[in-house]
């Protein structure tokens, strides 16, 4: 019997996703642990690796199909002993009188050698039928390093190339890919070029859309749907409160100066970013009361700060979590930061590593935003946006007039597991490890 494959679900909340594309076919042989597929979620693209040993006998959704559901049979797979799916070279030549009609041919067209005939070649252990078995991220390094990933052993799971691989060859001294020739210009009598096809516009999108003005219809991806759906929800189930305080940074900078000479040896740079990650996390811990989840009958209080931090990538917001902030190091805090920041743009985050948190941050102060206000990111209670640090007029602590380096940070708070009060202590809190910033390393 053969072996239904089904759509996996990637992340404990997936429902659906884009069976973005296909890395095998039909006729190949796979095993455990070989790469099948690669799934985008809503939030990252992910390797799906097969479990079973045997032969792809049928695909059944065809790569860049959206919305598959979780659980959705998407290939069959044939063990060894089937006897069910024909040879590929059979299979191969008994399918072009049924795929497509050809011309009326001479009665000898039919002994024309078959046009699949490089497809028996037998395969390399490193490629499936002139497939290179590396990561899309290796394949991507190695473009740019100008690597030939054929010149390469992999050190991944049955000899599959890994970032690791690229990163120790030599910089330049495989060959580059071969580029896809250019198609040869047109004819003056071929006819031009087709356009892309429209796309499928449901009936409320034509109920909005104004003729008039130009304009291009776009399908939304799976991360914007999924932005959308829990933003809607966060503003409609949680009722926030805000609350903004004025923080001097002139301390914070100046010790953020003198850690990074004394870490620069260590390859280690903090941001302002990466101090605040800390002082949020020192705060939600002496203030315990707004790092919790509202659960309907039940408050879940969570005994350490695993603070979700939000990262613009293309098309999108990712949250991906530092985990135990309010115990790491600075120094471990922006190592993490680094790595966590480059694999989500890359979109080769865990689910584990962007799902979950107790609290939030969202810094905006780099593309010069003064104030603003960020939204709950559900399930958690707490969310701190920060504004630029700027220059303003500042009360000093001997009463004179001068002027300091200061920011606003509004904390957003779900009104139904945390009281105004605890949200202010909170910032008071956050405010005092920010101007008293040895209080974090303390």
């Amino acid at each position: 019997m053969p072996i239904e494959i089904k759509m996996p679900a990637l992340s404990p909340t997936m429902e659906e996703g884009k069976l973005a594309k296909w890395l095998v076919k039909e006729g190949d042989t796979v095993s455990s642990g070989d790469i099948m597929a690669e799934i985008e979620t809503d939030k990252a693209t992910m390797e799906f690796e097969a479990v079973d040993e045997g032969t792809i006998g049928k695909i059944l959704i065809p790569e860049g199909s959206e919305g598959v559901k979780v659980g959705t049979v998407i290939a069959l797979l044939e063990g060894e002993d089937d006897g069910t799916v024909e040879a590929p070279a059979a299979k191969a030549a008994a399918e072009p009188a049924e795929a497509k009609p050809v011309e009326p041919a001479p009665a000898a067209a039919p002994m024309a050698p078959p046009v699949v005939a490089p497809a028996l070649a037998p395969a390399t252990p490193s490629s499936k039928e002139g497939r290179i078995l590396a990561s899309p991220l290796a394949k991507r390094i190695a473009a740019e390093k100008g690597v030939d990933l054929d010149s390469l052993t992999g050190s991944g799971p049955n000899g599959r190339i890994v970032k690791a691989d690229v990163e120790a060859a030599q910089p330049g001294t495989g060959k580059p890919r071969p580029a896809t020739p250019a198609p040869a210009p047109a004819a003056a009598n071929d006819a031009a070029p087709a356009s892309p096809a429209p796309v499928a516009m449901a009936d409320e999108t034509r109920q909005l859309l104004d003729d008039r003005i130009p304009h291009t219809v776009e399908k939304l991806s799976g991360m914007r749907k999924t932005i959308a759906r829990r933003l809607a929800q966060s503003m409609q189930q949680a009722p926030h409160i805000y609350l903004t305080v004025d923080i001097r940074l002139d301390r914070l900078m100046a010790m953020r100066a003198e850690m990074n000479a004394a870490l620069e040896k260590q390859g280690v740079k903090l941001s302002v970013n990466d101090m605040l990650i800390k002082a949020l996390g020192k705060a939600l811990i002496d203030v315990p009361e707004c790092n919790v989840t509202f659960a309907g009958n039940e408050l879940i209080r969570y005994a350490r700060a695993d603070i979700s931090v939000a990262v613009s990538i293309p098309g999108g917001l990712i949250t991906p979590i530092v985990q135990d902030a309010n115990g790491r190091s600075l120094s471990s805090i922006a190592t993490a930061m680094k790595d966590l920041g480059q694999r989500a743009k890359e979109g080769k985050l865990k689910p584990e590593e962007y799902q979950g948190g107790t609290a939030s941050i969202s810094n905006m102060g780099m593309m010069g935003i003064k104030q603003f206000t960020a939204v709950i990111n559900p399930p958690q209670s707490t969310i701190v946006a920060i504004g630029a640090g700027e220059k303003r007029p500042w009360v000093m602590p001997d009463g004179a007039l001068g002027v300091a380096t200061a920011m606003s940070a509004t904390g957003s708070f779900d009104h139904r597991a945390v009281d105004g009060a605890d949200g202010a202590r909170l910032m008071a809190a956050f405010r005092e490890y920010v101007e008293s910033p040895l209080g974090m390393v303390a």
